[in-house]
């Protein structure tokens, strides 16, 4: 029996605990400016600032290691746009929503834009930070601590540029000082630190570093981040937008990876075990949210369950008009899948290309990992309404303050 289905039921997986410690310090980190001025008519966000892994890296992994090929951002672009998509990724739905132009990636230094926020996200990045095993599997060094390193600097640079040049250039190209305090702060980020968990440790190993390891995550962020905390504290964001992470057993590439026997399966075909661990992390993290909502009155936290809304689309995919919700469309031949955009050898010597299939917008997954531009548009509709969010407000509702939480969202 798969180990992580044999002790899931007793135990939890550090990543999910570890994970739900390193939130707590990094989203506590923006919190301390008085209550914003609220519009009548709804949130008016000058700016979003975003950190998070491939699920909205909007350019940067591509930008720093290697280009992303064609026909990654085909279906939208017509070219490659360093989205790991064919298209758009969630967080271009939401900029759209309020009005704001695509964010641009911190780490692209050609054409970047930074008047209405940045994107701090980058492909293959995690929460934790990288030990040698996970940088030689390719999880990218630019972990979730370097992300909000990169923004106080990039917060520290906009007013030394300001006192010193006040062109149209600058004023069209950087942010503006007080925007930060005005911005949507979105995050999304945690599967790659439960997918290295999965690729490499028993349970039981992990769970047996759970304390020595949350004890020193503890001590990191106490030491090494206070003074990003004391900038942040004094000219910081207020309004979250938090997303949980997805259903990870339904990903193509864990299903072919890991060969699970029909029993291992639900009813959607998705891997239980790697789900009931994603649903581990989701319940910390949401205990995460609800304490930081409790401890910090004047700040606007909502939580996203994006778990939720991708699996509802993946179980009930024909209804939506979508085929084959655990296959792919780029990369996929017969019963042995490649990888999107690059040519490779068969086991008898065959070469072949990951190609796109003929209808990207039928497909959920596009690569095996990441979702079609049509999937992230059925699910970011759904999330920016409100649907799958807690509180259940919209995206352009989120900056205000509920007076009270219901007690059954817990």
């Amino acid at each position: 029996m798969d180990p992580v289905r044999k002790h899931w039921g007793l135990k939890r997986s550090v990543e999910a605990v570890a994970v739900g410690v390193v939130l707590v310090g990094v989203l506590s980190v923006f919190l301390g400016l008085r209550p914003q001025k609220i519009h009548s008519s709804g949130c008016h966000f000058p700016a979003i600032y975003n950190f998070g892994d491939s699920n909205s890296d909007t350019g940067a992994l591509s930008a720093v290691f290697y280009r992303l090929p064609s026909p990654y951002g085909n279906t939208f672009f017509g070219k490659p746009s360093g989205r790991f998509s064919d298209g758009r990724l969630m967080i271009d739905f939401i900029a759209q929503k309020l009005g704001l132009p695509f964010l641009s990636a911190y780490l692209d230094s050609v054409g970047a834009n930074f008047r209405h926020g940045a994107n701090f996200a980058t492909g293959g990045s995690t929460i934790l930070p990288l030990d040698g095993r996970m940088f030689e599997g390719r999880f990218s060094p630019i972990s979730l601590d370097i992300q909000f390193r990169q923004f106080a600097q990039l917060k520290a640079r906009v007013k030394e540029v300001i006192s010193q040049d006040n062109s149209p250039y600058v004023s069209a190209t950087i942010p503006r000082p007080e925007d930060f305090s005005k911005a949507l702060y979105t995050v999304d980020i945690g599967q790659n630190d439960i997918h290295a968990g999965l690729r490499w440790k028993m349970v039981d190993q992990v769970l047996a570093s759970i304390s020595d390891m949350t004890a020193k995550l503890a001590l990191t962020i106490e030491h090494n981040e206070i003074v990003v905390l004391q900038q942040l504290y004094r000219q910081g964001g207020r309004i979250f937008w938090i997303h949980n992470t997805g259903p990870l057993g339904c990903l193509p590439m864990v299903l072919a990876h890991t060969l699970p026997e029909p029993s291992d399966l639900d009813q959607s075909g998705c891997l239980k075990s790697y789900n009931e661990v994603a649903q581990e992390f989701n319940k910390q993290l949401k205990e995460t949210v609800l304490d930081l909502r409790a401890k910090l009155s004047d700040a606007v936290l909502t939580y996203v369950d994006i778990y939720t809304a991708k699996y509802t689309l993946i179980s009930e995919a024909e209804k939506y008009g979508f085929i084959d919700p655990v296959g792919q469309c780029c990369g996929s031949q017969g019963n042995s899948p490649h990888h999107c955009g690059l040519n490779a050898t068969t086991a008898n010597g065959t070469a072949v290309f990951g190609g796109s299939c003929s209808n990207p917008s039928k497909y959920i997954s596009w690569d095996s990992v990441h979702y079609s531009d049509a999937a992230n548009e059925w699910a970011a509709k759904r999330v920016i309404e409100g649907s799958f969010s807690d509180p259940p407000v919209s995206i352009t509702e989120a900056c205000r303050k509920r007076p009270s939480f219901d007690s059954s969202w817990k």
